[in-house]
C-alpha cells in the first residue's frame, strides 16, 4: 500500500510531488516551513503527496523499491485520485522518478519540474558532478553501521545548513528516523548509487521547468544546467543560495511563485512594502580559519552559542531577524540606535566564546516582498559590514546624522567604495559613549 494525501482538492489543475530521499505525509506537518509549503502550492493546485514504497507511511517492500517500481507508484497515486493529467514535481532524488514518469506517459504529464536535481549522482570523465563510487559507498557504509547522524542529516546528505538552530532540527531528526530504518535507508541510497537517466531525458516531449540554486551543496548547478540542455525546449531557472531543501531559505517564495506560474499561466502579485529601516550585518571574523581548527562539531556546537546570543540581544532591542547564512545575521531595526546598540552589545557579548564578529549599519528605503527584505540600503548594510575590521561596528553618515543626542559616539573611518553600489561612501566607527 502506498500512502497518499491530497489538499487543495478545489483547484483544477493537479501537482503530484515527487519527494526525495525518504518523506513522512504526517510528520511533514511539523516542520512550519514545510507546512507552508504544503499550504501554498495547495492554493493554487490540487496537490496529490504520497510517501515512496518502504518510507513513511507507505508498506515495506521485501527490498528497495526499483526506480521502475517508483515511478510506477506515481501511476498508481494518480488512479486512486482520480487525476488523468498532472504536473509532476520532483524534488533531488525523486526528479529521477519524475523525469521517467514524464517519459513514459506524456499522456498523463501535463509538464514536468524539476527541483535540485541531477541525472546522475556519481561522476565519471564525461560528468564531472557528483561523488565517486567510493565516496558514495563510504557514506553508505557509515548509515548502514551507525544509522542516521547529525552530519548525514545536516551535512551533505540533506544539504540543510549545518548551523540551523536546534528547534529547526529536531523535526527533521524525528521526520528522517520515523520515516524509514537505517538499513534500508542504506539499500536505497547503494541503488540510487546505480541511477543515470541521461539517456531518457532526450526522450521527454512535455513541457519542462529544471531549477537549481547557485551553491546548492548536493545537486551540483552545472549538473543542473545539463540535465535540461539534455531536454527539449526546457527551461532552466538559476536560484541564489546554499540550501539544497527549496522550502529553507530566503528564497522559498520566489521558488514556489516560478512553479506557480508554470503550472497555472500566471505570476503571483507579490506584495512589495517600502518603509524607512535601519539594517544590520554581523559575521564571524576569520571562520574558515576557526571551523578548521576546531573541527566540524565543535564549530557547529560554538555557532549554535554565538546565534542563540545574537537572537537574545536582537529580541531585547526590538530587531527582526530577516535572514541567518552560515555565520551571519542580517537584521532589521525600527530605529538606528537601537541596532547600533545591538551590534556593539554583540560585539562584547561573543568575546568569551573565543570569536570576534564585525558589524555594518545602515538606514534606508528597505523594500519587503513577502516577508523578505532587499532593495539598494539592505546591499549598503551588507558592504558597509563586510569592509569593517574585526570587533568593529561600522556605520553609514546616514546612522549617524539620525543618531544625533543618543549618546553614541562616531568617529570618521574614510571613505569606502563599495562593491556594487555606486560612488563613495564615508563611514563612521561607532561606540558606545
Amino acid at each position: 500500500m502506498v500512502a497518499y494525501q491530497v489538499t487543495g482538492e478545489d483547484n483544477p489543475v493537479d501537482l503530484v510531488h515527487a519527494v526525495g530521499s525518504v518523506s513522512h505525509l504526517e510528520l511533514f506537518w511539523d516542520i512550519p516551513e514545510a507546512a507552508w509549503l504544503i499550504e501554498r502550492l495547495s492554493s493554487f493546485a490540487r496537490l496529490i503527496r504520497f510517501d515512496k514504497r518502504g518510507t513513511g507511511m507507505s508498506d515495506s517492500p521485501s527490498g528497495p523499491a526499483t526506480l521502475e517500481e517508483r515511478t510506477d507508484d506515481i501511476r498508481a497515486v494518480m488512479d486512486a485520485v482520480g487525476s488523468e493529467r498532472a504536473f509532476i514535481f520532483g524534488t533531488s532524488e525523486g526528479g529521477t522518478m519524475a523525469s521517467v514518469f514524464a517519459a513514459t506517459y506524456p499522456e498523463r504529464t501535463s509538464g514536468l519540474i524539476l527541483w535540485g536535481t541531477q541525472a546522475t549522482w556519481i561522476r565519471d570523465d564525461d560528468y564531472p558532478w557528483g561523488s565517486t563510487i567510493e565516496e558514495g559507498l563510504a557514506e553508505i557504509a557509515v548509515l548502514a553501521e551507525q544509522g542516521l547522524t547529525d552530519e548525514y542529516l545536516f551535512g551533505l546528505g540533506a544539504g540543510v545548513d549545518s548551523v540551523m538552530p536546534e528547534e529547526e532540527k529536531a523535526p527533521l531528526r524525528r521526520l528522517f528516523k520515523s520515516a524509514t530504518s537505517p538499513g534500508a535507508l542504506a539499500a536505497m541510497e547503494r541503488m540510487n548509487l546505480e541511477i543515470d537517466i541521461r539517456d531518457i531525458l532526450p526522450t521527454i516531449h512535455v513541457p519542462t521547468l529544471v531549477m537549481n540554486r547557485s551553491n546548492d551543496p548536493v545537486a551540483h548547478i552545472d549538473a543542473a544546467r545539463d540535465l535540461a540542455s539534455r531536454i527539449d525546449g526546457a527551461r532552466f531557472v538559476e536560484i541564489p543560495g546554499d540550501v539544497h531543501i527549496f522550502f529553507k531559505g530566503p528564497e522559498a517564495e520566489q521558488i514556489v511563485a516560478e512553479i506557480e506560474e508554470f503550472v497555472t499561466g500566471s505570476r503571483p502579485i507579490l506584495g512589495i512594502e517600502r518603509s524607512l529601516a535601519t539594517v544590520m550585518f554581523t559575521d564571524i571574523v576569520d571562520s574558515t580559519r576557526r571551523a578548521s581548527e576546531l573541527g566540524d562539531r565543535a564549530w557547529r556546537e560554538l555557532v549554535e552559542r554565538h546565534h542563540r546570543i545574537i537572537r537574545g540581544l536582537l529580541a531585547r532591542s526590538r530587531g527582526t531577524e530577516m535572514d541567518t547564512a552560515g555565520d551571519g545575521f542580517f537584521a532589521t531595526f525600527d530605529g538606528p540606535a537601537r541596532a547600533v546598540r545591538c551590534a556593539l552589545a554583540a560585539v562584547d557579548a561573543v568575546r568569551p566564546l573565543g570569536i570576534q564578529i564585525r558589524a555594518g549599519v545602515h538606514t534606508g528605503e528597505v523594500e519587503t516582498i513577502d516577508g523578505k527584505a532587499g532593495g539598494i540600503a539592505v546591499v549598503i548594510g551588507a558592504r558597509i559590514a563586510g569592509s569593517a575590521d574585526a570587533s568593529e561596528v561600522l556605520a553609514s553618515s546616514t546612522v549617524k546624522d539620525l543618531t544625533a543626542g543618543s549618546g553614541l559616539t562616531f568617529t570618521d573611518a574614510g571613505e569606502r567604495g563599495l562593491k556594487g553600489v555606486p560612488d563613495r561612501w564615508r563611514v563612521f566607527r561607532a561606540t558606545d559613549g
